[in-house]
């Protein structure tokens, strides 16, 4: 299976704009023979609390009804983060659909980053579930930027889930872009299973995001890699036998000791 990861810049509170550009490079995607492409975090409004406060709309009148024209009439699976209001409450979500236009899966970011200069707890609410979903032969776990630094949720999603690729729509900031770079990996290698990063690149009020996108197999290979500050797409194969053969050589599941883990 052949998949594409879109590192893009956003038009701060331009829909039209930002969906447009989702339009174009999932056309590019699919005339290369990708079948699953990742977007970044916040496609739609970008990332500025300020923005997302004061435009993001319900699930069902935002980003997502033309997300699924455009995957319907490309003919791709798309994976990219949005935002989702609900209510009093504004979620940093994430949406999965088939390349019917269907949507698979919906994740809404379970931890929310309050390190400077960033406090999504201003604007953001947090989820509360870990959402993994079937895409042919491969097991897609979902994941949002800031999830990366939390190796149990990961390991949740490939172990209770039965994730075999997990996939994360990034805003990622050049302030620590060496530790984006070792977290993907790690993921990657620790769970025996594909990575793929879509980041971001631009400035959003003053964060300048670190682009870098990745595609990582299991062993921890990098396949595809974008530079730190222009938009691209990159793109690579997957396969199911690539995870078995490095499963099969490390037993790492096999080998784990939950009786003595204390997580909490």
């Amino acid at each position: 299976m052949k998949i594409a990861a879109a590192q893009i810049s956003c038009v701060l509170g331009d829909f039209n704009a930002n969906l447009y550009k989702v339009r174009d490079f999932a056309e590019l995607a699919k005339k290369s023979g990708a079948e699953l492409i990742v977007f970044p975090e916040m496609i739609d409004t970008g990332y500025s609390m300020l923005v997302i406060q004061k435009q993001a709309k319900k699930w069902s009148e935002g980003a997502v009804p033309q997300l699924q024209k455009i995957a319907k009439e490309i003919s791709i699976d798309i994976v990219t983060g949005i935002s989702d209001r609900d209510g009093s409450s504004i979620f940093n979500a994430q949406v999965l659909l088939n390349a019917q236009g269907e949507i698979l899966a919906k994740y809404r970011k379970t931890h929310l980053v309050t390190a400077a200069p960033l406090d999504e707890r201003v604007c953001l609410s947090a989820g509360s579930e870990f959402v993994s979903c079937k895409i042919g032969e491969f097991t897609v776990g979902l994941s949002i930027c800031y999830d990366l630094r939390f190796p149990e949720m990961a390991r949740t999603l490939v172990v209770d889930r039965g994730a075999n690729v997990i996939v994360n729509s990034s805003a990622w900031p050049a302030l620590r872009a060496e530790q984006l770079r070792i977290l993907a990996l790690a993921r990657a290698v620790e769970n025996q299973s594909y990575f793929i990063i879509a980041n971001r690149i631009g400035t959003d009020d003053g964060v300048t995001f670190c682009g870098s996108s990745m595609i990582i197999d299991p062993s921890g290979a990098i396949l595809a890699a974008a530079s730190p500050d222009r938009e691209e797409l990159i793109q690579a194969e997957i396969s199911e036998q690539v995870i078995a053969d490095v499963r099969n050589r490390v037993r790492v599941f096999a080998h784990r000791r939950p009786e003595l883990y204390n997580i909490g």
